[in-house]
């Protein structure tokens, strides 16, 4: 089964927990705090495998957590880092954040790795809150929480050659005969499901992959027909290949047929028709092929190559595989370009993020949220009152109480952050 667009749910480790621990040994008078610091969680790693060529492995395991750090030990130990959760995933992979969109990684040569959550730091163990003014703290941080992503991941093929064209105009028929692949061939509409990969090697031992894309149709952009499951798988693809039935078997005109499939390219990817394209007029075994070619002729602009052909007697299917393979030798493969390091660094003001939010509840509590906010208390240990008592004083530097006071909070007023709930004390 081809999958090529998944929808799943990582988390990274968190970290571990500092200790609070004190030296106790027998002629170390005044042997002060310590504790070690917790070990890292684990990052979630994607990695490319050229072996891969689906999403298969996601459609049945949609939920994947790295582990957490080792919490810290006694006499300044640092507890372990977490190993990396590293999932294997096909060339041409792009992942995004299904809530926000943004795409996180590119993937698309072999061995290539992204970090998809990164892991959170251990928590640090009393020894690292010493002071002159505290030398014995009674208090360590919990480690912090890794990241959790919801993420839309979609395949894009990595073919050099596209096929294109309208169902049953012989794009799976001419696949078999030039490579070893095995498409589904039937006389029916649609009759190709997935995209088909093959390998095709001309005679001089020049070789491609080519990919045969399922048959598009008028207004597939908008999704309509099966071609627009598959329009993506386009983008990747150096030469664009448009069979063309030139017998006309299903009653279109060969040209229209060119022309709105060129229009679908267009309305899905603006770039997609300039990209170089070879014209194979198929079925010229039929009678009425000869007729329409000279009038399809006349039709095309100058420039583009047109081969007729016929999948079924293996005519002309020489000429055209060399034809792209020279095509191909002129075309450098598509890659992002690297930017240049070497360039000045242009500094731009960004607004940093806010540390905390206010807002009420029906009830009239006080809802404190925001990240900084919720990390900082999800590290706070609240069993020790020390901890507790750090937390009070970092949340005065952010400015809580003040804004609190502002919106009006009263002695006595319930605060909300998460799922607990504090009293406001002027």
């Amino acid at each position: 089964m081809f999958v090529d667009q998944v929808k799943v749910y990582v988390k990274a480790g968190d970290g571990g927990n500092g200790l609070v621990a004190y030296r106790r040994e027998k002629y170390v008078p005044l042997g002060g705090p310590a504790g070690g610091d917790g070990g890292n969680g684990g990052d979630v790693i994607f990695k490319v495998d050229e072996g891969l060529n689906t999403l298969m492995d996601f459609r049945y395991q949609r939920h994947f957590k790295a582990q957490r750090g080792d919490n810290g030990m006694s006499k300044g130990q640092h507890g372990k880092n977490s190993e990396p959760l590293i999932l294997p995933v096909p060339p041409g992979t792009l992942v995004r954040d299904e809530e926000t969109g943004e795409v996180i990684a590119d993937l698309t040569k072999h061995e290539q790795e992204a970090v998809i959550a990164k892991g959170g730091r251990g928590g640090r163990g009393n020894s690292r809150f010493a002071t002159p003014r505290n030398p014995a703290p009674d208090f360590a941080e919990n480690g912090e929480p890794g990241v959790e992503r919801n993420l839309q991941i979609e395949l894009k093929l990595i073919a050099d050659v596209g096929l294109v064209g309208f169902p049953s105009v012989g794009k799976s028929t001419f696949l078999s005969v030039v490579s070893a692949a095995k498409p589904k061939i039937a006389d029916y509409h649609f009759t190709t499901l997935a995209p088909n990969l093959g390998v095709v090697e001309t005679k001089d031992q020049r070789s491609f992959v080519l990919a045969d894309l399922p048959g598009l149709i008028e207004g597939a952009h908008e999704g309509i027909g099966l071609g627009h499951q598959f329009l993506r798988h386009v983008e990747r693809t150096r030469v664009i290949v448009h069979v063309i039935d030139m017998a006309a078997t299903e009653g279109r005109d060969p040209y229209d047929d060119y022309v709105t499939i060129n229009e679908e390219l267009k309305e899905y990817n603006e770039d997609l028709p300039s990209r170089p394209q070879i014209i194979i007029a198929n079925k010229m075994d039929i009678p009425e092929a000869e007729e329409n070619l000279v009038v399809f002729k006349e039709k095309i602009p100058e420039g583009i190559d047109i081969f007729p052909i016929s999948a079924i007697t293996r005519d002309g299917l020489q000429d055209v595989l060399y034809a792209i393979a020279d095509k191909l030798d002129q075309i450098p493969k598509i890659e992002k370009p690297v930017e240049d390091q070497t360039e000045r660094v242009v500094y731009r003001f960004e607004e940093s993020e806010k540390q905390f939010e206010i807002t009420r509840d029906p009830d009239g509590a006080y809802v404190l949220y925001g990240e900084p906010i919720e990390k900082l208390f999800k590290m706070t240990d609240f069993n020790r009152d020390e901890a507790a008592r750090r937390f009070a004083r970092q949340m005065r530097g952010m400015g809580v109480d003040e804004a609190l006071r502002k919106r009006g909070a009263k002695d006595g007023d319930i605060i909300r952050l998460l799922e607990h709930e504090f009293e406001f004390v002027d």
